[in-house]
């Protein structure tokens, strides 16, 4: 039996659906009868009108400079052989140009290599602040130079900042360089930071820096053992170049006066074991007290 439509809804239920959302709705019903009914149709149409505000937003709230740009999701979780057709993407909103970049320029403040080395640091962080991660390729659009010279620009960042920018062959441990994988360690061995505070410096999860972990002492033990770069890689079924670049960042460890054999046995800190020294202190100086 028919509900009774009141004069109101038989007024005004049809200006509901002279919209984008009602035109979408009216096309697949005529066009893709085979996708269901009304309610399978609504479903679809509400999940595409998100997805239109979400890589489609309005322009007007931008601010001179910024520019919406579309890439991999920070969360994507990587396979083998994936495609970019098959993998999550997210919609970010860039500053591509700052309000001082102009007068910079214009005072001489700043030359326009650091410029550009500045920018490939910023969009990288802006893109991960909004659940992105650029590639290289894709910041060398943005900004009309070469991978390759994005790619040296993050180096020397790095390097000079003690700093991984995150990308997403940081992100998601997908990159040929190691130089996150350096500062990685640096910070564990050298500074006694606690894993967690090192995933949230680097941008890191848990699991790929306890695989740096391991793999660093594999090789140190491997050394000390006295075994060549290719029996070392061999031993840890690792790549030979990525085997030497762990034995130069020994070497590095050793010019700068620290010992090996420490380094080799110091425990990372987990910032739960440090909380539940501080609660034990706290109990003894309570006891101490009474």
């Amino acid at each position: 039996m028919n509900k009774k439509v009141s004069s109101n809804q038989a007024v005004y239920t049809p200006q509901y659906y002279k919209t984008f959302p009602g035109a979408l709705e009216a096309f697949l019903y005529e066009e893709c009868p085979q996708l269901g009914g009304f309610r399978t149709r609504q479903v679809l149409v509400k999940s595409i009108y998100n997805m239109v505000l979400k890589f489609f937003p309005k322009a007007d709230y931008m601010r001179q400079g910024q520019i919406p740009w579309t890439t991999v999701h920070k969360d994507e979780k990587v396979s083998y052989g994936k495609s970019i057709k098959k993998t999550k993407l997210t919609n970010v909103v860039l500053e591509l140009v700052q309000e001082c970049d102009p007068l910079d320029r214009a005072n001489g403040k700043k030359k326009l290599r650091d410029m550009k080395k500045e920018a490939v640091a910023r969009l990288h962080k802006q893109a991960y602040n909004q659940d992105g991660c650029l590639t290289n390729a894709e910041t060398a659009v943005l900004l009309k130079i070469s991978p390759t010279t994005v790619s040296k620009y993050i180096k020397e960042w790095e390097k000079e900042n003690s700093e991984v920018i995150p990308r997403r062959g940081t992100i998601h441990d997908i990159g040929p360089s190691l130089t996150h994988k350096k500062i990685i360690i640096e910070k564990l061995f050298i500074e006694k930071k606690t894993v967690q505070q090192v995933s949230r410096e680097t941008y890191h999860s848990l699991q790929a820096i306890q695989r740096y972990i391991s793999t660093f002492k594999q090789v140190l033990l491997c050394r000390k053992k006295k075994f060549s770069i290719e029996e070392t890689a061999y031993a840890i079924g690792k790549s030979s170049r990525l085997t030497k670049e762990y034995f130069n960042i020994i070497e590095q460890y050793k010019e700068r006066g620290y010992v090996i054999d420490s380094i080799e046995k110091y425990e990372v800190q987990n910032e739960s074991n440090i909380q539940k020294d501080i609660n034990y202190m706290i109990e003894e100086q309570g006891q101490m007290s009474v």
